[in-house]
Order: structure tokens, then C-alpha cells, then sequence
């Protein structure tokens, strides 16, 4: 093998499932799922009946009849989440974590100490196994985009190496589905202009998927067909961003179901972003219609913010705009709120009353800084005696949430 496939993408194998099963040695080989109202993580079991994450709990139980309901329990994967990553780090310092249970690693510093790529990981295979109890996959090849395709492939519980001599090889046989930035609508439009494989991807003219795609992501996808990704592993990411979506299911798009919804996001966000003291500028809302088509919005603003009420008001507005653009749509199944342009330092210029429109939206005005300061209240109270000892009547009165906080928490991450 080349000496040049030295990144690793690891992935913990059905995570949360797999933590339920080592929780509880009684479920091991069953068909589980955790949640209840709704599926949030299903054993490879489950997974083998069409049981899958999002889909409604009355779904899960028609496929399959025995199928079994845990709850869960956040704590434990955080943990058993941090000590599998922690291995990585044991063999390299360049580890950049990019969700709970997945990681890169570049070794290619350390060869010299631990053995080739291949050996080291499956000596982290070996060792996530025998030490903390859990499956994981890993992949090993020349580029991110590469290796972290590789551990798809690699699952369940495996490991597969890719020889930079026959990467192309590899990469073209496999569907588009597994590339970064493909998801079902974008594979189902490929898909409609005759291209299911990378290797199709790959024969396309840029232009050709500029057009179909749009300039941003055509352009990324005839890079990654031919394996062109000069990223690197950034083991001390900054947040560039922060956000939080929800699953909706099937909803109404009326503003009683997408208002607190879109609070309680805004309070997630929000809080976040008060307690890294970094707020922003750039509000950006998504909307997934039933057909899973999304569409997005965005407006920057010229002070950067972090108050739960003003970040709230402005997703509601974009949303509104988005339904008003799309009159056609009648259900939501998914709502997200990200902010970005993030400022380093939490400096308000203060604003003479002036009693102008939209006074309670801007950071530096009377009502504004009011704002602001119930929100500090609020982070002190949630810090002391945790998230649920106080909250907004808007959100704990009006929504009603099948995915628990503690979830939500675990899945979302920063950009």
C-alpha cells in the first residue's frame, strides 16, 4: 500500500443502538430502537426490517412486529462516545472530531512508532472493541472525502484500505448516495439524468452539473468524482457556525406549529451561542416540504446577536417569506435555524432611544439589551439547576417535542 493513504475516518456503528445493547446484554441480536413517538437511532436488526432514524414509532412497529423501544440514556453515549474517540487520539495529536461518534486521523507523523495505517487502525478497531465494548468501522485512504467513504462501505464492523493505485477503481463502482453533499433529492435528481454511479459522476462536463446542480455544489461534486480534495485535518476547529433543526414529520405549514418549533431552536441556538460569547451576524432558516425538497433563506445583519427572542422573531420572518414564495406547499417536515459570521468578542454599541421601528430587534437598544439580559438570567438558572428548571412560556406551553433535548444536544454540532 501506498504510504500516502494515511487519513482514517472512524465511525462508531450504529451508535446509539450499540450502546443500548452493551447497556443491556439482553438486547444484543434483537431488533431495537431507541425513542418511542419517534425513531431516533435503530439497531442493524431493526435496520434489516426498513426500521431506520426519523421514521414515525407506528412505521417501525408495522415493519417489524418486534421490534423493541428503549429510552435513552445521553449520558452513556457522551462518554462511551468521548472514550472511543479518545483512542485515536493515543496514536496521533491530528484528531478532528466532526460529530459524537465519528472522527479523522491523519498517522502518517506516526508510522514510524505504531506501523502502517493499516496496522494502526486495526489496532483502534481492536482496542474500541476489547476496552470499551463497541463496534466501529474505519477507513483508511489518501483524502477525507475518500476514507470516510470507505468506512460507509466497511460497515458493519469493518475495516477497508484504500491503495491510492486503485482508488478511482474503488470510488467510481460506488452509488452517488455516498458522496459528501448528495442527499435523496439531489440523488434523485442525478438520478433522473441517468447518473446512480460516481464513476457516471465523473464522465459528466462540469458545466453539466453546474447546471443541474447549481455553480457550489456542481463544482464540489466533479472534484470529489475524481477524488480532488486538498482538505486537511483541523483538529482545533472554531465554530464558524451554529444551528439546530427539527424533524417535523408531516405538519401543517401554519404559523401555530412552525412558530414555537422554531423558538425552541432559537433557544438551543441561542444559548450556545451566549455561552461561547460568540455572536453573529448571518440568521439562516431552512424548510424541508414533504417531498423533502429544501429550501433556504438568509439575512445578515448589521450588529451580530445572540438573544433567544430577536434570533426567534427573524427566523419567523424568513419562514413566513419562504411559505409566502411557495403557496403550493401545505406541509413542513423539517425546520432548521443556523447563525454564522460569528464575532470573537460580544461588544454592543449601545443605541439612543429613538423609538424607530424594530427597536427590540437590535442588540444595542433599550429594549434589545432588556432582552439580552433575560437571557443571562435564564443561562445562570439552566447552569445551576439545569435546562429544564426554567425556560420560555412560548416554547414549554406550545410545542410538544417527540425527540428529546438530550438528543437534540447530542446531534447537532457546530460548523
Amino acid at each position: 500500500m501506498d504510504a500516502t493513504a494515511t487519513i482514517l475516518h472512524a465511525d462508531l456503528d450504529a451508535f446509539y443502538a450499540s450502546v443500548e445493547q452493551l447497556l443491556d446484554p439482553s438486547l444484543r441480536g434483537k431488533p431495537i430502537a431507541v425513542g418511542g413517538g419517534v425513531v431516533l437511532a435503530a439497531s442493524y436488526e431493526a435496520k434489516a426490517f426498513g426500521v431506520h432514524s426519523a421514521m414515525p414509532g407506528w412505521k417501525a412497529r408495522e415493519l417489524c412486529p418486534h421490534l423493541i423501544f428503549v429510552g435513552g440514556h445521553f449520558d452513556d453515549y457522551q462518554r462511551l462516545g468521548d472514550a472511543a474517540i479518545g483512542v485515536l487520539g493515543d496514536y496521533t495529536p491530528l484528531v478532528e472530531r466532526i460529530s459524537i461518534d465519528e472522527a479523522f486521523a491523519d498517522v502518517a507523523g506516526c508510522t514510524h512508532l505504531f506501523g502502517r495505517p493499516d496496522e494502526i487502525a486495526r489496532t483502534i478497531r481492536r482496542r474500541v472493541r476489547q476496552e470499551i465494548g463497541l463496534p466501529i468501522s474505519i477507513g483508511v485512504a489518501r483524502t477525507k472525502h475518500l476514507a470516510k467513504i470507505a468506512s460507509q462501505v466497511a460497515k458493519p464492523d469493518g475495516l477497508i484500505v484504500v491503495d491510492p493505485a486503485t482508488e478511482l477503481e474503488f470510488l467510481h463502482d460506488l452509488p452517488v448516495e455516498l458522496m459528501w453533499g448528495v442527499g435523496p433529492v439531489t440523488a434523485a435528481r442525478l438520478a433522473e439524468n441517468g447518473v446512480r454511479i460516481i464513476g457516471q459522476l465523473a464522465q459528466r462536463p462540469e458545466q453539466w452539473l453546474e447546471r443541474l446542480l447549481g455553480h457550489a455544489l456542481g463544482d464540489k461534486l466533479a472534484a470529489l468524482a475524481w477524488n480532488r480534495d486538498p482538505r486537511t485535518i483541523k483538529p482545533h476547529r472554531r465554530a464558524h457556525s451554529a444551528g439546530a433543526q427539527s424533524a417535523m414529520g408531516r405538519k401543517p405549514a401554519e404559523e401555530q406549529i412552525f412558530r414555537p418549533a422554531l423558538r425552541h431552536l432559537a433557544d438551543r441556538v441561542a444559548s450556545r451561542l451566549r455561552a461561547k460569547t460568540r455572536p453573529g451576524r448571518t440568521v439562516t432558516v431552512r424548510v424541508r416540504f414533504a417531498d423533502l425538497r429544501s429550501v433556504t433563506r438568509a439575512i445578515t445583519l448589521p450588529a451580530p446577536i445572540s438573544a433567544t427572542a430577536i434570533l426567534a422573531e427573524i427566523a419567523e420572518d424568513l419562514v413566513r417569506g419562504v411559505l409566502a414564495d411557495h403557496p403550493d406547499e401545505k406541509t413542513i417536515s423539517l425546520l432548521a435555524i443556523s447563525v454564522s459570521n460569528l464575532e470573537r468578542q460580544a461588544i454592543v454599541q449601545l443605541e439612543f432611544p429613538l423609538g424607530l421601528d424594530g427597536e427590540e430587534r437590535r442588540p444595542g437598544s433599550r429594549k434589545g439589551m432588556a432582552r439580552w439580559q433575560a437571557d443571562r438570567a435564564v443561562d445562570a438558572i439552566r447552569d445551576r439547576f439545569g435546562w429544564e428548571a426554567v425556560g420560555y412560556g412560548s416554547v414549554a406551553l406550545e410545542i410538544v417535542r417527540s425527540v428529546p433535548d438530550e438528543f437534540r444536544e447530542l446531534a447537532e454540532k457546530d460548523l
